[in-house]
């Protein structure tokens, strides 16, 4: 019996494996999900046997069966071009930019000295227009909001200040999607023994709604045999994004199936894409289980939006 959660997971998870990949690699997670044309595409982080992660597509029609895989790596680190890339492209996060007509991807670089937030766009998922580090390192889960707040761009993303401190989720904004600035801490990691204390950061990027932008974020819960990541979820105001409306107190989704609990990183759920299926009225997460597999999990919307009004104001 799985513990009580918020999202569904489906009975096919695990969904993509390390088998089902048409080349040899170590293990595959941490996918970025889109709908595009009614196909769910998704951009998988995948770890090849050196240890060096690239990125691949998977699509699927009713986004849990029948993944069509490319028979190559899609996307790959370039470091002679980008020397921040040497240990590889690690969990993207995409976003439709409808003003410009393009996917915005989102990705942490792997420098050997930190990691950096680095942004390529594409319109067919099959060449990408690389446009380099954004943000200043060590900074990594970032994602665009899907349109300008007011007449600038703006990015939720989680800087590390000072790796003795605990680490939260910022805000920044931008003219033109290179440069940033006005930055904010927005959600804060709870201290103590929350389930959120020390280090939260974003999944997903945001999905508007009429009440809000709704953000998932993984809380990281430090112990003495390691650490556990869950979910929370959180509601921040359309106009002003830095204001926090709702915030969920408890999890709404921890590791507990066998697929989330045993792998290379133990006891982990992460999620880096999010689908709104306005077909089915239903959301659903993509995510990596135990930094080793693909699984899926669903909630209808209307469900999810009575379980978010239902936290407390933040």
């Amino acid at each position: 019996m799985l513990a009580h959660s918020l999202f569904a997971r489906s009975p096919k998870n695990p969904i993509l494996t390390a088998k089902s990949w048409p080349y040899p690699v170590n293990a595959v997670f941490n996918p970025a999900a889109v709908i595009v044309e009614g196909e769910t595409v998704l951009m998988v982080r995948v770890e090849d046997r050196s240890g060096i992660s690239h990125l691949t597509v998977a699509r699927s029609q009713d986004g849990v069966h029948d993944w069509k895989i490319d028979s190559k790596p899609t996307f790959v680190a370039d470091p002679q071009r980008y020397p921040e890339e040497i240990f590889g492209v690690e969990d993207p996060r995409l976003t439709w930019l409808e003003e410009r007509g393009e996917w915005a991807m989102t990705y942490t670089a792997v420098s050997d000295h930190g990691t950096y937030v680095s942004l390529a766009t594409t319109k067919d998922f099959k060449s990408f227009a690389r446009k380099g580090t954004i943000l200043r390192p060590p900074d990594k889960d970032a994602a665009f909001f899907p349109r300008r707040i007011g007449d600038r761009w703006a990015i939720l993303h989680r800087p590390i200040l000072d790796p003795n401190q605990d680490a939260h989720i910022w805000l920044s904004y931008s003219p033109d999607l290179k440069h940033w600035g006005e930055s904010k801490a927005v959600l804060k990691a709870r201290s103590g023994t929350w389930w959120d204390a020390g280090k939260i950061g974003l999944c997903p990027g945001p999905i508007e709604t009429p009440e809000g932008w709704l953000v998932l974020y993984h809380g990281v819960r430090k112990h003495c045999s390691g650490s556990i990541y869950r979910l929370g979820l959180a509601l921040l105001d359309l106009k002003d994004p830095s204001k926090v409306l709702r915030r969920s107190d408890g999890w709404v989704m921890t590791p507990d199936a066998p697929y989330e609990v045993t792998g290379d990183v133990g006891q982990v759920v992460f999620p880096c894409g999010w689908v709104h299926d306005q077909s089915r009225d239903e959301v659903r997460i993509y995510y990596g289980g135990a930094d080793t597999c693909v699984a899926v999990a669903s909630v209808p919307m209307q469900q999810l939006m009575e379980y978010v009004r239902s936290c407390p104001n933040d």
